[in-house]
């Protein structure tokens, strides 16, 4: 069993950054892969970014590729999300949930186990 919860989320102008954490606690993280995702209202639940339980491998959605990075500290059980040169349409509460790996198909929310609550992100002038 994991539980997880995102931080770091809030209102910032379009460029600017944020850096999102997510917290585990349970069972021991490096035994998961995260990802990240985003929902915007109306809109389906998107895959933004997944990382291997032992960093060695990272995925991206296309339209945050070269803008989010994604980073985890397994002794802190604690993954990252940042997010520069943010774009309005950037904006959605961010998810982050545990799976066994990213693999090809690493976007797709139903091969996710565990999910957190979610922050809320919004870039506008």
């Amino acid at each position: 069993q994991v539980q997880l919860v995102e931080s770091g989320g809030g209102l910032v102008q379009p460029g600017g950054s944020l850096r999102l954490s997510c917290a585990a606690s349970g069972s021991t993280l490096p035994s998961y892969a995260i990802g990240w995702f985003r929902q915007a209202p109306g809109k389906e639940r998107e895959g933004v970014s997944c990382i291997s339980g032992s960093a060695g491998s990272q995925n991206y959605a296309d339209s945050v590729k070269g803008r989010f990075t994604i980073a985890r500290d397994n002794a802190k059980k604690t993954v990252y999300l940042q997010m520069n040169s943010l774009k309005p349409e950037d904006t959605a509460v961010y998810y982050c949930a545990a799976s066994w790996w990213c693999g090809s198909t690493w976007y797709t929310p139903g091969k996710y186990i565990y999910w957190g609550k979610g922050t809320q992100v919004t870039v506008s002038s």
